[in-house]
Formats: structure tokens, sequence, C-alpha cells
């Protein structure tokens, strides 16, 4: 995969480059590129800001850096990059977004800041995308987040499929509790099950761990969710514990 990413703070994406990311980069996997479009703004004081017509408060990212930045990086294949603008009013990043963006041969994220984007930037867009419901600073952060969250999906990336296949959100719930060494840490001790050895039944104690932190801390999820009929039981019995408590 290629990534390209627009910005007037480049160097704000160093992390890229450590971690799991930078290790898809080492191992060919993936290109990841910067720009800094202020480099060509065509004004003399290398403005990319500008006042909006009709009044308004803040200034306005200015289309011609931005278009001439656009023309100037290459295309990884035929099939068209996707052009994601990371703005505050646009759909919502989530896993499965993520997982969509992952399949992908090239990206583009263009990193906005003041008060918003001449709207002619937006016929480059393929996607407009925001991180949450609250306001940045500036695209840079928002950015980061998700090259990391659609990299570690890539087929490579990560030891083992099933390394992201069990995380939070890629099955539709939250991820069960995990514990490593010692046994007994302070007191706190791993579950018996755990240490059992026995493949079914700690199966089904993770089913239904994960199903209990759902239902306890996302029960929105589980609005999504189609459970099958072992699960359906097993949420019955979370949701009659959770009633005689309240009871």
């Amino acid at each position: 995969m290629r990534i390209d990413i627009l910005s007037i703070f480049p160097e704000m994406f160093g992390p890229l480059n450590q971690s799991i990311v930078g290790k898809a980069q080492d191992k060919g996997i993936l290109e990841l590129h910067t720009h800094d479009f202020r480099e060509n703004a065509t004004n003399k004081q290398r403005h990319v800001d500008d006042m909006p017509y009709g009044g308004g408060q803040g200034m306005l990212l200015m289309p011609q850096p931005i278009f001439d930045t656009m023309d100037k990086i290459p295309q990884k294949s035929e099939k068209p990059a996707r052009v994601i603008l990371l703005d505050p009013a646009g759909k919502k990043f989530d896993q499965k977004m993520a997982e969509e963006l992952s399949q992908e041969e090239q990206l583009i994220f263009i990193c906005g800041h003041y008060e918003g984007y001449d709207e002619r930037i937006k016929t480059l867009v393929t996607d407009e995308i925001s991180l949450g419901d609250f306001v940045l600073t500036g695209g840079e952060v928002a950015a980061t987040v998700m090259v990391d969250a659609v990299v570690r999906l890539i087929p490579g990336v990560l030891g083992k499929v099933a390394s992201h296949e069990d995380d939070s959100f890629s099955s539709g719930l939250l991820e069960y509790p995990q514990y490593t060494r010692p046994e007994d840490f302070r007191g706190m001790k791993v579950p018996e099950v755990l240490m059992s050895g026995h493949h079914e039944n700690i199966r089904k104690w993770r089913l239904k761990e994960s199903l209990r932190k759902t239902l306890e801390r996302r029960p929105d999820l589980l609005d999504k969710y189609e459970p099958n009929e072992e699960e359906l039981k097993m949420l019955q019995s979370l949701r009659e514990n959770v009633q005689d408590v309240v009871e």
C-alpha cells in the first residue's frame, strides 16, 4: 500500500516511522510519503489560508496549494486512490472503516487547519472522515490514528491474521480479559479456567467475558450484533444476573 499525507506540519508524522507502521515500511509492505502543501503555495508569502467570501470567523484553506500538491502525487496503480479529507463533519471512523481502507492500494489524507476548507477542495475527495464528535486543532493527529489503525490490518503487517481478528470491534464485541505470568500477582489470580488447558472451556469463558464486557460498557454495540444461539443463551444469563443485582 502507498499512503500520502498532505499537511503543513509533516514533522508531526514522525511516530509513524516507529513500531508496527515503521516495520511495515521496512518490510516494503507500506510506502509512506508526507507532502508539505505550503511548498506549493504560489503567493509570495506562501499563505495557504484566506478569509471566507461573505464574511465569517476564521480562515479557510485555499484550493490552489492542495490541488497543485495533489497533481504531483504519483498514482500507484490504475485503480484511483481513496482521498480522505479529515473533517469533524465527516463520517465517524470505526473498525469497519479501517478494515475497508486496508484493502486499498493507495490512500491520500488531506489534513486541514484553521476554520475549514474551501468547498472546491472537496471535489478531489472520495471520503470525508471524522475521528469522533470533537474538534482538534488540525487533521494530523486524526490522520496518524487512522493510518495506524489501517496499516496493522494489511496482510503481512502483523504476525498472524488472528492477531487482529480478536481485537475489540473486529468481531463486533469488546475483547475478553487476558492474563500473563505470574499466576498470582499481589493476591490477584489468573482465572482457573485459563490454567486448565481445556480449550473448549477456555473458548466459552472468553466468549462469555467478551459478551459481559460489551453488555456492561458498550451495550449499543449489541444493537447491531447478531448473536448465534450459544451467545443468546449467554446474554440471557448475563442479563438475568444483572437484573438480580438490581433487585
